[in-house]
């Protein structure tokens, strides 16, 4: 009577917080890439097999770019929950729902020019054809942040909104003077570009001030002959400007998946690249949405002790058995703690009725002494139900307290009998 209702109180306890207060992680989830076999896409592949190997279902879902990929996360009724996103293209209000995992990669702005001298500003675009992308593209929202920020715009030059293939194909064939592209060095397009007759790679030698004006941006410098060494390809260094890739996620992402997530990103982008060392990435400073707690602690400290020596799932359990037990304890030991009192009361509180009608057979006694026969009759009821109540062996100083007290009553009894003969 006493445990059944304490293990019932604990179960309902246990089940409301493993469902509300650490609910378990759910087993999939959608990341929003970019065009299929682009560098989005290929690192969504690798975080895939990764995931597999935890049990976990990636589903991948390609996209027109980094804008795409925001407004899939936007809303209440969001198509995916985790995104590539370009550095500069997130909204303010992105940051009211939307977190980053760590910044991944550089994205390089590739400025190739027809014109007749190399140009090291974007200033001497200005009266040119430029080709700046596709509509609704991250490339073009650069190419316009750039270009503005150097005067140059719609209203001094001709802008075309093209999309990489055929900016590169119209750069070719002089359709235009320059064309922005912002993709990996051993893209294909970047590839021919640099290797075709007529075509030069601006080197950005405002790189620094371009990154210090748009956090977003990192200098780096495509160092001579790391394309292509026998064709000494470029044949000097050159500065660039680079966008930072990120992989947001929305808030209400699970930290198990969050903490998951950041795991393969860290084993796909933290090896060496042409313009970054090993461990370069991913960084967790963010100069856009907030960082994740959760992927921030991963970044600095690695795995938690529990990661490092058992499987996920096993390591999930148990770490919100870990947060279950805080509120649990908060509540059981309280609970415990008037468990003994609880018993005292269930143990002594028939030992309490019948003292309580051995005080009113005395009462009665005393008030009635002519109802005699009713007085004898009460006793051997009390003396009976005495005799036949379950003690335990603690508590038989008590139960022969009681029981010496009805023997009491008795022999007052036989005095009041006495009297009356």
């Amino acid at each position: 009577m006493i445990l059944l209702p304490l293990i019932l109180i604990l179960g309902g306890l246990i089940f409301v917080a493993t469902r509300f207060l650490a609910p378990p992680p759910p087993k999939n989830i959608t990341i929003t890439t970019g065009g299929e076999g682009g560098a989005y896409h290929q690192f969504a592949r690798r975080y895939q097999a990764a995931l597999k190997q935890h049990g976990i279902h990636l589903e991948i879902k390609t996209s027109a770019g980094s804008l795409q990929n925001l407004e899939r996360l936007r809303g209440t009724t969001p198509q995916a929950s985790v995104a590539f996103v370009q550095g500069g293209t997130t909204q303010p209000e992105d940051s009211n729902n939307l977190l980053s995992l760590g910044r991944l990669f550089y994205e390089p702005l590739w400025v190739f020019h027809r014109l007749k001298d190399d140009i090291e500003r974007l200033a001497p675009l200005q009266g040119k054809t430029i080709a700046v992308g596709a509509s609704g593209s991250g490339t073009r929202i650069l190419a316009l942040q750039l270009l503005e920020a150097a005067d140059v715009s719609a209203a001094n030059s001709t802008l075309v909104e093209a999309p990489g293939a055929s900016a590169a194909a119209a750069l070719l064939k002089g359709e235009v003077d320059a064309a922005f592209f912002v993709a990996a060095p051993d893209a294909e397009i970047v590839q021919k570009l640099l290797r075709s007759d007529g075509v030069r790679l601006m080197n950005f030698s405002q790189a620094e001030g371009y990154a210090r004006r748009f956090p977003w941006l990192a200098r780096i410098v495509l160092h001579k002959g790391v394309i292509d060494f026998g064709q000494h390809i470029p044949a000097r260094d050159v500065e660039l400007v680079a966008a930072v890739a990120l992989l947001a996620v929305r808030d209400d992402v699970h930290p198990a998946l969050q903490f998951a997530l950041a795991q393969a990103a860290a084993d796909a982008h933290r090896g060496p690249g042409i313009f970054n060392a090993e461990r370069h990435f991913p960084q967790v400073q963010s100069s856009e949405l907030p960082m994740s707690d959760i992927a921030e602690r991963f970044h600095k400290n690695g795995p938690p002790l529990l990661q490092r020596y058992l499987p996920f799932w096993l390591a999930v359990w148990l770490d919100r058995l870990l947060v279950l037990l805080i509120p649990l304890i908060a509540i059981l030991v309280p609970l415990f703690k008037f468990l003994p009192a609880i018993y005292d009361w269930k143990v002594r509180r028939p030992i309490w009725k019948w003292y309580d009608a051995l005080h009113k057979l005395e009462t009665a006694m005393a008030d009635h002494p002519e109802n005699h026969q009713q007085h004898v009759a009460e006793i051997q009821r009390i003396d009976e139900g005495v005799s036949a109540m379950p003690m335990p062996l603690t508590y038989s100083d008590p139960h022969y307290q009681l029981r010496a007290y009805v023997e009491y009553v008795q022999r007052r009894l036989e005095g009041y009998e006495g009297a009356t003969e």
